[in-house]
This record gives structure tokens, C-alpha cells and sequence, in this order.
């Protein structure tokens, strides 16, 4: 009879993942686990996302673990504030934090003696196991590649890194960027701004979002009745799994065409056709990840808004000069510019078996084992790896469905003569070969700039349909590994 191993396993990020992550391993009586968070909090992307009308655009209760239920959600799609409350609360019960090491950013993993050995900000951590990252991907802002941004005497910042001290009322503001940041700051702060000049380089389709509270009658239902909460969250998982999620990869033809209609209409509320022409997009509806709103198209409309479509020459000292030539007088500059989802958990520095590197195995893109482990990598698990389901669905469901895969291969480190597991590499070149064969069938093939996109041209999303994904993550197919 095979003794059980005693693991050490590290965990990267204390964002939603990695507090997931954790209290399974726990579940699953693995209790030697580490969390290295580079910040001094925990939250990840709902820590460090605190603009003005920061909004989850997932329904609330489809928001959440699966094994922590929430009756207390304010509005159909909560604020931030609430998800990163809820996320404390989660972590305070299960207490989590006892297994946090704040202020240590992981700059080093090395393969040896078939453990990993890691380092971080603060100095050597010793040998693991395993390790899980759970670093996300929106947490590297990029900054716009326009001069002078240092010669203006306003405030400007990143909406991640955004200035809790800056007052916004009576002021010029100009936001540059379109996407999901971009519009819920501009229907925030409209209303107390002197005037807003929103800098767009591409117009974005937008779903509208009925964003409403939840009444406390509805509360008092769901606290009384955990079953009729349950069916909530199906009922959310499967109106963005089997329809959304399906229609952008053409596996839905009637919830795409719905969707086209469901936008052309709340574009059609823009009075001036002027303005609407402005806001109408170039490429097909999904392209780009879907924007939702409640109140984006009326903001712009209104007297103080302006809608800028030239590009920008450069930063001044008064605001920002347009390459027709005029001045946009500003006080702040809002920069809704995103970030670099393909950096993954990089700068850290990544070496396996025999020597090679995760920037040398990723050099021409980012590829992985269905999205959880790369080959000659051993006992390394991704949470969020290359084409995982990115886009309009919950996060926090993709995490669960990732982390139970790689505790299936931890399993077998703990349970059975075995102190590595990793891919084979040609059942990951048979894998990506199959992603790539499929993408052209995806809205994401049919032209147009987004952050699904790497800078080699590779699509960065999972391009089957979401039912696909949770089959794949349930078991898996053993004869794709090799184990030492």
C-alpha cells in the first residue's frame, strides 16, 4: 500500500483564485500551503480596480464560489466594493489570511531535485511540491504610447491605480479608452464633472445591463431558501454559458442574432445620428469583449459630454492636443488604456526541466495543456493559463473548473509513487494545434483589434463552447501525462 506524501505547495496571488484555491486544498486535507501575495492586502483585480462605477458585468449571483451562496447582493451586477467585501468575508470565515505572506512578489521558480524552489522580494521561500499560480490577468496597466504625458501640470493616472484623494467635481476631465472601464467611469462621474471628453480610438458595441437593486423582499427569499438560491446561480451559469459563451463561438447561431439585435437597439438610442455614427463599431458584434451598460449612451448625451474621435498628438500642460491640431483643456486625465492580459504571472522568472524557460517556451505566444499546465514544467498548475475561457461569464466559475483538474493531478503527487507530473508535449501540440484549427470558426477571427489578441497574432481564448470546457476539466485524460 502507497503511503500518502506530505506536500508543500505554494500558491501565487490572493486574489479570487488563489483564496479559492487554497481553501480546497485544505478541503481536500492539504494543509502545508503558502500564499505569496506581492501587495499588503488581498482582492487582486477587485482590490486594485476601485474607480468611480467599478461594476462586475456578470449577474451577482452567478458571481460567487460555488460553495459560498450570497443573498446580500445589493444590484443585479454588484459594485466592486461589494465583491472585494464579500471576498474578505470568504477569507475571514475560512481564515485564509493565516496563510498569506503580503509583500512578497515571486521573482524566481527553479526546477530541481524535482521540487520547485522560490523566491521572492523577500528572499529565498525554500522548496515546494507544487506550485499554483493564481495571478490573473488584469493586473499590468499599460500605459498609452502618446509623449508629453509628464508635461502635464494636472493629475493623470491609471484607472488600477486610481488617486482616492482626487477630487473629480467641478473639474475637466478627460478619459482616454472605450472599454468595460472606460464606460461605467463615464456614467459615473458625468453628473459631477464641469465637462468630460472621452477619447475614443474604436467604437465598442454595448449590451444593455438592467441594473437594478434587489429588492428586500428578494433577499429575505433567498436567505429563507438556499434551494431557490442555488437555482439562481444555474440559472445565471446557464444563460451565459450556453448562450453567450456559445455564440461567440458559433455554436448558438439564434443567441448571436439576438445579441446583434440586442445592441443595434440601444445603439438606435442615441438621438443625434452624428454622434450614433461616431459610436458605431467597424467590426461584428463579440469581436471585442461585450460592454455592458445602463447608462453609458446617455451620459455622452448629455450637455457637458464630448465624444472625441481624432487621435491624440500628445500631452500638453493645459490637456491634451489632438492631431487636428486643437487643445482639450484638462485638470485630470483618466487613463482607461487596460492592461497586458498576456504577461501572465511574468516578470517572475520560470526555469524547468533541463534548463528551459517559461519566456523561451513562450516566446512566439503563450501555449499551454488545456489552459492549466505546460510541458517540462513539472507540478506546475495554472489558474488562468494560455486559452482559458476569458470574457463575459464568471471568473470565478473558470478558477473552480481549473482548480479541480490540477488537485486531480496533485492528488496523484500526494497518493501515489509519483514526485512529478507534467504534460506530454505532444499531447500540448496536439491540443493547440486543435485551437488553432478551431478559432476560425469564433467571432474573434473575423477582424478586429482586442485584448483576446497577443502581439503574435495569437487568439488567447478558448474557442469551443463553455460545456466543453467543464468536460475536459473533470477528469483527466492520464494517458496525456507523464510522471516520474
Amino acid at each position: 500500500m502507497t503511503r500518502a506524501r506530505k506536500l508543500r505547495i505554494a500558491i501565487i496571488g490572493a486574489g479570487a483564485s488563489g483564496i479559492m484555491a487554497l481553501i480546497k486544498l485544505r478541503e481536500a486535507g492539504i494543509e502545508d500551503v503558502t500564499i505569496y501575495e506581492k501587495a499588503d492586502t488581498l482582492g487582486g483585480t477587485w482590490r486594485d480596480n476601485r474607480y468611480p462605477g467599478v461594476t462586475c458585468d456578470v449577474p451577482s449571483h452567478g458571481y460567487r464560489y460555488s460553495f459560498e451562496p450570497n443573498a446580500e447582493w445589493s444590484r443585479v451586477c454588484a459594485p466592486g466594493t461589494e465583491i472585494l467585501d464579500y471576498l474578505k468575508d470568504v477569507a475571514r470565515k475560512h481564515n485564509v489570511e493565516a496563510s498569506i505572506r503580503y509583500g512578497h512578489e515571486v521573482t524566481r521558480a527553479d526546477w530541481r531535485d524535482r521540487h520547485w524552489h522560490l523566491e521572492t522580494s523577500k528572499g529565498d521561500q525554500g522548496a515546494f511540491d507544487a506550485v499554483i499560480t493564481a495571478t490573473g490577468i488584469l493586473h499590468h496597466p499599460v500605459m498609452p504610447d502618446i509623449p508629453g504625458l509628464d508635461d502635464f501640470d494636472g493629475e493623470a493616472f491609471h484607472t488600477a491605480r486610481w488617486k482616492d484623494e482626487v477630487s473629480l467635481a467641478g473639474k475637466r476631465v478627460g478619459v482616454i479608452g472605450t472599454g468595460s472601464t472606460a464606460t461605467q467611469i463615464v456614467g459615473a462621474v458625468v453628473g459631477e464633472v464641469a465637462h468630460l471628453s472621452l477619447f475614443q480610438r474604436t467604437a465598442q458595441w454595448i449590451l444593455p445591463l438592467p441594473q437594478a437593486p434587489i429588492p428586500e423582499e428578494q433577499k429575505a427569499l433567498y436567505r429563507a431558501d438556499p434551494a431557490l438560491l442555488e437555482q439562481e446561480y444555474q440559472r445565471i451559469s446557464f444563460e451565459n454559458n450556453s448562450k453567450f459563451a456559445a455564440a461567440i463561438v458559433g455554436a448558438n447561431p439564434g443567441a448571436y442574432r439576438a445579441m446583434v439585435t440586442a445592441c443595434e437597439e440601444n445603439l438606435a438610442r442615441v438621438a443625434d445620428p452624428v454622434l450614433r455614427a461616431k459610436l458605431t463599431p467597424s467590426y461584428a458584434v463579440g469581436c471585442k469583449r461585450m460592454i455592458l451598460s445602463d447608462n453609458f449612451y446617455e451620459a455622452l448625451q448629455r450637455p457637458n459630454a464630448e465624444l472625441v474621435t481624432e487621435g491624440i498628438e500628445r500631452f500638453e500642460r493645459d490637456g491634451i492636443r489632438t492631431k487636428d491640431g486643437r487643445l482639450h483643456p484638462l485638470d485630470v486625465i483618466v487613463l482607461a488604456t487596460g492592461f497586458n492580459t498576456h504577461q501572465l504571472f511574468r516578470p517572475m522568472e520560470v526555469t524547468g526541466r533541463g534548463g528551459k524557460t517559461m519566456d523561451a517556451a513562450w516566446a512566439k505566444g503563450n501555449e499551454g495543456y488545456k489552459a492549466v499546465t505546460v510541458p517540462d514544467f513539472p507540478n506546475w498548475f495554472m489558474i488562468g493559463g494560455p486559452n482559458s475561457p476569458i470574457g463575459n461569464f464568471s471568473w470565478l466559475l473558470t478558477a473552480e473548473n481549473q482548480f479541480n483538474f490540477a488537485l486531480k493531478l496533485i492528488l496523484k503527487l500526494r497518493d501515489g509513487n509519483v514526485s512529478e507530473i507534467a504534460p506530454k508535449r505532444e499531447a500540448a501540440q496536439a491540443f493547440n494545434e486543435a485551437v488553432r484549427a478551431k478559432l476560425p470558426d469564433t467571432v474573434w477571427a473575423t477582424g478586429c483589434q482586442s485584448w483576446y489578441i497577443d502581439p503574435h497574432g495569437n487568439i488567447a481564448s478558448w474557442p469551443w463552447t463553455y460545456e466543453k470546457f467543464e468536460a475536459d476539466m473533470r477528469e483527466p485524460v492520464w494517458e496525456d501525462f507523464e510522471v516520474a
